[in-house]
């Protein structure tokens, strides 16, 4: 009855078309930084490379830093990863979640310093730079990491919990005194421009009264209204005020996906996380790698190639 039905092929790993870069400033050195994303061969990953070490006698190995949960080594405000010889690259959770929104498998990040540059606060000026670029597909089957039974990481009020689903979604709660931010709720599903539409423009945030803390730590000496959305008590200081009513868990949802692209594939499953943040999303991470029966790696189908009639059941099963 179905013998006339094609096959269900894997989908391809994607990388850019050609290199494309950009310059700003880093959020917690305030130092000035230039990125330039380049197509990297299958299986490559997303890796870090950091030319001025290379300037300065550096080798090719003591210099790549991979984006991947177990070379994590700082969580505090923002995704810090290391190689084995310490070199260390920061901030990079905001060009991970567009390189997941945009479906980018392999690709080198070129810095000429230890910071991925902030730019406006949020992923969007990453996507305009892989949109611009372009995207090709590569002759290798993308790997997906698909959750088969529920994982979760707990501390007091704050959670963060892995489950299976169909598709990759993300749910977040936060709740904060200001009356500028308060208590939002937000979902979104990782397919076609969902990203782009609901999550990539939704900027980081602040509270006025811990600048002086966060620089006297070392961070946030980059920090500005122009990269970054700024409350003092219940008031927004940004002059164009927000993009989204709620922008704010629209950007923890952003760090989300960014911190669990780590993972270093795409995970399919359902995220959730209440009051969360990037230790905890690596801490779920962890999690997840600890329990061989929590998750699979499988080659991920395309659905461009599934049979009309079957493609509601692989939406909704």
């Amino acid at each position: 009855m179905y013998a006339d039905r094609e096959p269900t092929t894997a989908a391809r790993q994607q990388t850019l078309k050609a290199p494309i870069n950009c310059t700003g400033v880093g959020l917690h050195s305030g130092l000035p930084v230039a990125m330039t994303m380049r197509p990297a061969p299958v299986n490559t990953g997303i890796v870090f490379r950091r030319v001025d070490l290379l300037r300065g006698g550096a080798t090719e190995a003591q210099a790549a830093v991979p984006a991947r949960w177990d070379a994590v080594v700082d969580t505090r405000l923002c995704t810090v990863v290391a190689n084995a010889t310490g070199a260390t690259v920061g901030t990079v959770e905001h060009v991970m979640s567009a390189l997941r929104g945009c479906g980018i498998d392999n690709l080198f990040i070129d810095l000429d310093g230890a910071e991925v540059p902030i730019m406006d606060g949020s992923a969007a000026p990453f996507v305009f730079l892989i949109e611009c670029a372009g995207i090709i597909q590569q002759e290798a089957a993308r790997r997906i990491i698909r959750v088969l039974r529920p994982v979760s990481v707990v501390e007091g009020e704050k959670v963060a919990t892995l489950t299976p689903a169909s598709g990759s979604s993300f749910a977040f709660e936060i709740d904060f005194a200001s009356a500028a931010v308060r208590r939002q709720e937000g979902f979104v599903r990782l397919e076609a421009d969902s990203f782009k539409d609901e999550v990539a423009e939704a900027r980081t945030f602040g509270f006025l009264q811990e600048v002086d803390m966060l620089r006297r730590a070392g961070l946030a000496r980059g920090g500005s209204m122009d990269n970054a959305i700024v409350i003092d008590g219940d008031r927004v200081l940004n002059e164009g005020g927000l993009r989204f009513d709620d922008e704010f868990v629209r950007h923890k949802i952003l760090d989300a996906v960014g911190d669990l692209y780590m993972a270093g594939y795409a995970i399919v499953g359902h995220y959730s996380g209440i009051r969360s943040g990037h230790a905890l999303n690596n801490k779920l991470l962890h999690a997840l790698f600890a329990d061989a029966s929590a998750y699979e790696i499988v080659e991920e189908m395309d659905a461009a190639f599934v049979p009309a009639w079957e493609q509601p059941l692989l939406a909704t099963a």
